[in-house]
């Protein structure tokens, strides 16, 4: 299958399969992405690694190469509860002393690395110490449809989980594992909560 001639969507995979091309991004990404997008290349605050801009609003990810190039965008799950902050000592508590407000994906720019979980599958950690992870939607519960969550067009359909970003396994397999599970990345978070110009302060003046 020729995947750069042709968008790919399924329940199984919910990815949105696009062509190489230099800073551009899909119609329907929102104008805060793209403004993250043009300072993030031309101030080089990507240190030349691949980078990607997660949108919450949005509950999508954008990833890039190194080089600046739009490589494709696919639809994420995200933490359960509003907010751009992680609470403190989140990452050293057992889920069970989680509480349903705390289960925030925390917004701002990360340098990831890769790693594994508990049950030695690969993952790539945005923020370790707040145990805030990228990783390949998992079905946790039957109960939590994560994979029907994933292919509804609404985003409040997917705030779901403890904090941590889930892809569809295709779309993390072609373009997540490759680029950020082999050695380090920027992922930009952008806010849901609090002013884009609170978490990004030299990209929101801009143009």
């Amino acid at each position: 299958m020729n995947f750069n001639r042709r968008f790919v969507l399924s329940v199984a995979a919910c990815a949105l399969v696009t062509p190489l091309s230099a800073l551009a991004l899909p119609t329907d990404a929102s104008a805060t992405a793209r403004q993250l997008v043009r300072w993030a290349t031309a101030t080089g605050d990507t240190q030349g690694l691949p980078f990607a801009v997660i949108d919450k609003p949005a509950a999508s990810i954008h990833v890039f190469s190194a080089r600046g190039e739009w490589l494709g965008s696919s639809p994420v799950l995200l933490g359960a509860a509003l907010g751009d902050r992680s609470a403190p000592d989140i990452g050293q508590r057992p889920l069970s002393q989680i509480r349903p407000e705390e289960r925030t994906t925390p917004a701002g720019r990360f340098v990831t690395e890769p790693g594994r979980n508990l049950k030695g599958d690969d993952i790539v950690w945005i923020d370790y110490d707040a145990a805030v992870s990228l990783h390949r939607v998992r079905s946790v519960s039957a109960a939590e449809r994560r994979y029907q969550r994933l292919a509804s067009k609404g985003t409040a359909d997917k705030r779901i989980s403890y904090g941590c970003v889930n892809a569809p396994e295709a779309f993390y397999n072609q373009f997540i594992a490759p680029l950020f599970g082999q050695s380090r990345g920027v992922i930009y978070v952008l806010p849901d909560t609090e002013p884009f110009a609170t978490i990004f302060i030299a990209a929101s003046s801009y143009q």
